[in-house]
């Protein structure tokens, strides 16, 4: 099963010929794949054995799936890495500013003065 055509049978040429394209069976590889991510997590909030760490496996296995349709169906793993740095610079900045608010919250809460 081959996942990626090589330029040569796309008719790419020139700039266009950097990198291979994954055929349509790489895209349904992914969807698998966030399928049974999608099916871990909700597996993952029924087991009681697992309420304290709840959050953080959620979080990781989101981040996960975000990262997998960002970079696939988003096609920003096979564009210009400026693509890429225009997606993540605000993400990264907004990464922070939730962490700096939830840090503000938790270490000043609400009336404490």
């Amino acid at each position: 099963m081959r996942l990626f055509r090589a330029e040569a049978e796309g008719g790419a040429s020139g700039a266009q010929a950097e990198h291979a394209h994954p055929t349509w069976k790489f895209y349904v590889l992914i969807g698998v794949i966030l399928t049974v991510i999608t099916a871990a997590e909700v597996a993952i909030f029924y087991i009681p054995a697992l309420r304290p760490v709840l959050v953080p496996l959620l979080l990781v296995l989101s981040g996960t799936k975000f990262a997998l349709v960002v970079m696939f169906y988003m096609h920003l793993k096979f564009d210009n890495p400026i693509f890429s740095g225009v997606f993540v610079a605000p993400l990264i900045l907004a990464t922070f500013v939730v962490v700096a608010l939830i840090v503000l919250f938790h270490v000043f809460p609400h009336g404490a003065a």
